[in-house]
C-alpha cells in the first residue's frame, strides 16, 4: 500500500452517499436515414453511442466532475431499431467502487407518430472511472440503492465485477505462463 491509500480511503468515508435517482437519466433520440446500416436497420454502433453518452452523463452527474468509460459488458442488442423509431436510452449508477461506478442502461424504442408503448431494444453494463484534471482516478459517492429493484442491481453489479475481476486475472496469469514458456505473442 502506498502513503496515498489512506488519504483517499479518509476521502471516500467523508464523501455522502447519492441515491440512485440523484443521477438517473434519459436521453431521447429520433433515428433518421443518418444512422443506418447495409441492411436499413439502425446501426448498432449508433445506438451504442447513445448508450455511452447517456451513462457518460450519469457516471459524471453521479461523480461530480468528469468520468470516463473503463468497459462495456454485456451489450446486447435485442430488436431491430427502425428509420422513425424514437429511442429512449435509460440509464442509473446500479454501484459504485472506490474510484468506478456501473452504470445500467435499458434501449426503448417507440414509432414516433404512434402511441404504442415502448419497447426494449436492447441493454448494456458499463463502467466508468472517475479522473481529475490530471486524469488520474479520483473517489466517487457511494451510490444508496433507493428500491428493491434498486438493490436487486447493485447486488446483480456486484456479481459483474467478481467475474470482471476474475477474467481479468486469468488472462493475466496465461499471458505469465505463455511468455515464460516462450510463447509470447
Amino acid at each position: 500500500m502506498t502513503d496515498q491509500a489512506p488519504a483517499v480511503a479518509a476521502e471516500t468515508a467523508e464523501i455522502p452517499a447519492k441515491p440512485t435517482s440523484a443521477s438517473r437519466t434519459t436521453l431521447s433520440h429520433i433515428m433518421t436515414h443518418n444512422d443506418t446500416n447495409l441492411l436499413g436497420t439502425v446501426h448498432g454502433g449508433v445506438i451504442m453511442k447513445l448508450v455511452d453518452d447517456a451513462a457518460g452523463a450519469v457516471a459524471g452527474r453521479h461523480s461530480g466532475g468528469p468520468a470516463v468509460t473503463a468497459s462495456m459488458d454485456e451489450m446486447a442488442f435485442l430488436e431491430p431499431v427502425r428509420v422513425g423509431d424514437l429511442v429512449h436510452v435509460k440509464a442509473q449508477v446500479n454501484w459504485t467502487g472506490r474510484t468506478s461506478m456501473e452504470v445500467g442502461v435499458r434501449v426503448l424504442a417507440e414509432r414516433w407518430n404512434e402511441s404504442a408503448p415502448p419497447t426494449q431494444v436492447g441493454s448494456a453494463y458499463l463502467v466508468f472511472a472517475a479522473v481529475d484534471a490530471d486524469g488520474k482516478p479520483r473517489p466517487v459517492p457511494p451510490v444508496r440503492p433507493e428500491t428493491e429493484k434498486d438493490r436487486r442491481r447493485y447486488q446483480e453489479a456486484q456479481i459483474r465485477r467478481t467475474h470482471r475481476l476474475a477474467r481479468r486475472r486469468a488472462i493475466l496469469d496465461l499471458r505469465e505462463k505463455r511468455t515464460a514458456e516462450g510463447l509470447d505473442d
